[in-house]
């Protein structure tokens, strides 16, 4: 579980000789920054006074300015809905114009959404906004995802996606802290001056991507070899081994070549459903929604409100707490994920986060509705989202890292709406088991979830593969060999060793074949 791994990359094993593409990546993962910016800011605004006489109304009875529900359930859903949409459109975009295209194209929409929000005081065109944001928003996570996926080295994509996971987590923190310096304002300001910090993310990635190559295996893809022998020159060091850049630019163009001759098609969503793209599909969506399935968006959204029930005041920072949680637990991510295989992490992260709803659960049950029992709830609740944060990231690594050169984009993009899809399910039925006017659980909720978890765990030791330090086309060997998922970490790629192999032995002969002749 612990240790080196069988690997056929070709590469130094080290952080430094990677460190341009490291860089690369970490403003690639900005695009996570802007959704946990979205998260924290425009939760906070509805309690703002400055945001609700804009959108919403005075409650004459409670002497305080209110929003509809409706309004509230639009705001949030619209949002959803969108980035469900623009997930499911990643496939077709990027297999036309590529992954850089597709983050352009989110920065554009998020520009667009970003000025009609400030710039309106019509519900509207906030819905519109809202929904050409979520497109946005989903075309930032998908697109990021893989392009990461496919530019890191193997054995970088861990904390390439630490960094992504620690990006969200910022996100939120700065989303939390902006609002919370406005929230008193009465004025238009208070909502606006959060919502123009929308801009600086997208922005400085906009800038950035222009220095940046194309995706390697995109370029693959598309038939242009030489375009993709310098887009991962430039995503390489300088003063890279040649042999060991040739061997890894062998493994690419080799393995894209056969996954295009095994694609019956070019109706893309038809072929990940065919062969053992079937099961590297289904793998990928469910690794994805590993996130829906373990109950981390009705914690995260109605953690404070326990708070509530049971008269605890200090909810900003009991929330703050939790936030900085979950960046301790991605930043703890960082020291293992280069040493603990991605089956280990995931089987421990689900078993605590469904230990810690089982945990609160059992205490909302013994003491409901007591401070005690509140303070209990929030306790296990950070610590579920310190695990879940922990592993979080190599869920969504999985996801990208098991379909094949062709049908990433839409296999990803696919689960990711599907995560989407299931989050909005948990968000939207928990009022119907929590509020007292309906089944009255409150944090009771947490019996289901923890039997959901134990599904997921159940799921993960019998069928997730073990991908640590695999190449993109190691993995692809596997599954064509119908690898079982537990044999998987001892499994030697034979084919895709000897591609590698052939190129450095070739470079070692003719540079011995040099030093003779002279």
């Amino acid at each position: 579980m612990v240790g080196a791994v069988i690997s056929a990359n070709p590469l130094q094993l080290d952080i430094r000789s990677h460190k341009k593409c490291l860089a690369i990546c970490c403003i690639v993962t900005i695009s996570s920054f802007q959704y946990g910016l979205d998260y924290a800011l425009v939760g906070g605004f509805m309690a703002m006074p400055g945001f609700l006489k804009v959108f919403g109304y005075y409650d004459e009875t409670a002497g305080k300015w209110a929003i509809d529900p409706t309004v509230q359930q639009l705001i949030s859903s619209l949002m959803t809905i969108g980035t469900f949409l623009g997930s499911l459109l990643v496939g077709p975009f990027s297999s036309k114009f590529g992954r850089r295209h597709g983050l352009w194209s989110a920065s554009f929409l998020n520009f667009i959404a970003t000025a009609i929000m400030i710039g309106s005081t019509n519900l509207g065109a906030l819905y519109f906004a809202r929904f050409i944001l979520g497109i946005s928003v989903g075309w930032f996570l998908t697109f990021a995802q893989v392009y990461i996926n496919e530019a890191a080295p193997a054995h970088l994509r861990g904390i390439a996606f630490a960094v992504y996971q620690s990006q969200l987590s910022i996100g939120s923190i700065v989303g939390a802290v902006v609002d919370y310096g406005t929230h008193n304002m009465l004025g238009k300001e208070a909502y606006r001056i959060p919502l123009a910090v929308f801009f600086v993310a997208p922005t400085i990635q906009t800038v950035a991507l222009f220095f940046f190559p194309e995706s390697p295996r995109w370029l693959m893809t598309q038939g242009k070899e030489e375009a993709s022998e310098l887009a991962l020159r430039r995503l390489r060091n300088r003063n890279i081994n040649e042999a060991e850049f040739q061997a890894e630019f062998n493994e690419i163009r080799s393995s894209t070549a056969e996954q295009k001759e095994q694609l019956g098609g070019k109706h893309l969503w038809i072929e990940m459903w065919k062969g053992t793209n079937r099961r590297r599909s289904l793998l990928s969506i469910a690794a994805i929604c590993f996130h829906c399935a373990n109950g981390s968006s009705w914690v995260n959204i109605y953690g404070t409100y326990f708070l509530t029930v049971a008269g605890v005041t200090e909810a900003f920072e009991y929330s703050t707490m939790i936030t900085c949680m979950g960046l301790i637990g991605v930043i703890t991510s960082f020291f293992i994920v280069r040493y603990v295989g991605r089956r280990v992490i995931l089987l421990v992260g689900v078993g605590a986060c469904g230990l810690c709803q089982l945990s609160f659960a059992i205490a909302w049950t013994a003491a409901p509705a007591t401070v005690s029992a509140a303070k209990v709830v929030i306790a296990f609740i950070s610590l579920f989202t310190f695990f879940y944060t922990a592993y979080a990231p190599y869920a969504w690594l999985l996801g990208g890292e098991l379909p094949n050169n062709h049908l990433r984009a839409h296999t990803y993009g696919l689960s990711t709406a599907l995560n989407f899809l299931g989050n909005w399910l948990g968000v939207f039925t928990a009022p119907y088991f929590i509020n007292p006017a309906s089944l009255g659980w409150s944090a009771k909720y947490g019996y289901i979830w923890f039997g959901s978890n134990v599904i997921v765990f159940i799921f993960t030791w019998l069928f997730i593969p073990e991908t640590r330090d695999r190449t993109l086309e190691e993995i692809y060997e596997m599954f064509e060999a119908k690898v079982p998922a537990r044999k998987f970490k001892g499994y030697v790629c034979a084919n895709t060793e000897a591609i590698a192999a052939s190129v450095i032995h070739e470079k070692d002969a003719s540079m011995v074949h040099v030093e003779s002749a002279s």
